[in-house]
């Protein structure tokens, strides 16, 4: 561990730097709104009355979308507004079909921003500063949120429902008994109880990449993760945007990181192939043996769903979870990497505005929350109503986040996000590239 110490030196100046720069990213460049050149007025009520019915299309069926039903039950009552919700599995392909035939839903819930983006551009959705109050909204949410949904300096959407990523989960049984501790206030410590449970005999880590074409996606969570947290949001961003090269000495020095955790001898459970040819969804299952033989793993908090059944029936007393820990001399502040449903606009009217108030509002969604499997993106959202502590746990986790920001792979060209990078992780896991290789064909692959 001792050479991921001595590191803090060289990334101290851009950490420092990004800090600096945090309060200028949280806020929007043009409440007032201007969008390519001309002025873009507000919205006013009666300007456009509705039609008492409203369409959404979205990405979640089942259980999902009952929580989401159930969620709109009283406004549609209340207001009179019926609304008419279409569950998608290919909602990324069908809302460009849709849209690009002049036939968009009124309201469509993104699950990344990219496809958002690509719509935004060609003038299809309705910048939110046009109908909604932009600071207030600001003010309830979690900080950073809204600035996964800018594009030269509007924000096209605005968020329903919040993943979580950021996180550590753990046996608490196991865990507690072997006197580790459950709040690492920076990552320097928590290579320390790595390396107190690797001295009892077991792996510390379990991690598992495996997801068919899509293998490598896991990894780039773990870059972005300490991307944030070593050099900070601002520089993130630059990253992200391709404002700085993928290829940057902070980006190259971030995969050493990472690598001296992940290829560490001893620290994850069966070494890199393991890593490679273990599903991501099994990669909990080992601090479920009896006894562990592993104790930590990293990933969202949509992992509990492949939990042994056992333990969610128990999850309370079965888990721990906390926040992965800042960096030592990096960004002064606990950042959450995460992701979450953006709320769009095609259609301005006065039922479609009051249904997106409603939708991006901190009461939206107690029904979902306490039926389990929702997080508000709202810091001032009433956390009592989630349906068990550890959802209360993560909730707290992310409410109390200094800078929340968008998987960043999400947020880059698809060829990108979800091509070179995730393949250039496998190369650089399995040992046939280096860091700084990888980060240089990436980089020569990026979109022009």
């Amino acid at each position: 561990m001792d050479r991921r110490l001595s590191r803090r030196a060289v990334m101290s100046g851009a950490a420092a730097t990004a800090a600096l720069g945090m309060t200028g990213c949280l806020q929007n460049p043009d409440p007032g709104g201007t969008d390519g050149g001309g002025p873009v007025e507000r919205y006013t009520p009666g300007d456009t009355p509705g039609s008492g019915t409203v369409s959404v299309l979205g990405q979640f069926g089942g259980q999902e979308r009952d929580g989401f039903l159930a969620a709109l039950e009283t406004f549609q009552s209340d207001s009179g507004i019926t609304i008419n919700y279409t569950p998608d599995s290919d909602f990324t392909n069908t809302i460009q079909q849709r849209a690009g035939a002049g036939d968009p839903p009124d309201i469509a819930l993104f699950p990344q921003p990219g496809g958002m983006f690509d719509l935004a551009e060609k003038g299809m959705i309705t910048p939110i500063d046009v109908y909604l109050d932009y600071d207030r909204l600001n003010s309830t949410l979690i900080p950073g949120f809204l600035d996964s949904a800018r594009l030269q300096g509007r924000v096209y959407g605005a968020p329903m429902r919040m993943a979580c990523k950021s996180l550590i989960w753990y046996p608490k049984q196991a865990y507690e008994e072997g006197g580790y501790a459950d709040k690492p206030a920076t990552m320097q410590e928590l290579y320390q109880i790595t390396d107190e449970i690797k001295a009892s005999g077991i792996a510390p880590w379990s991690d598992g990449w495996g997801a068919d074409q899509s293998t490598g996606w896991v990894g780039t969570d773990w870059i972005e993760e300490f991307m944030l947290r070593v050099h900070g949001p601002v520089v993130y961003d630059d990253w992200v945007q391709h404002r700085i090269p993928f290829n940057a000495k902070e980006v190259v020095d971030v995969f050493d990181l990472v690598g001296d955790l992940l290829k560490g001898e001893g620290n994850v459970l069966g070494g890199t192939d393991a890593i490679i040819n273990t599903p991501f969804s099994e990669a909990p299952l080992p601090l479920f043996d009896d006894p562990p033989t592993a104790m930590l793993v990293r990933q969202g908090n949509f992992v509990t769903g492949f939990f042994p059944e056992d333990v969610q029936a128990n999850m309370d007393e079965e888990v721990g979870v906390y926040a992965m820990p800042t960096w030592e001399g990096g960004f002064d502040g606990q950042p959450i990497l995460g992701g979450g449903d953006l709320a769009t606009l095609f259609a301005l009217n006065d039922d479609t505005v009051k249904v997106m108030e409603f939708l991006t509002s901190d009461v939206f969604g107690k029904e979902w929350a306490q039926a389990g499997g929702w997080l508000s993106p709202h810091r001032t959202f009433d956390q009592s109503l989630y349906s068990s502590e550890i959802t209360r746990q993560i909730a707290a986790i992310a409410s109390e986040a200094a800078a929340f920001r968008y998987d960043g792979s999400d947020l880059m060209p698809t060829a990108v996000g979800g091509g070179s990078f995730w393949t250039g992780m496998v190369q650089w896991l399995q040992g046939s590239k280096t860091s700084q290789e990888v980060c240089d064909e990436i980089e020569n692959g990026w979109p022009q």
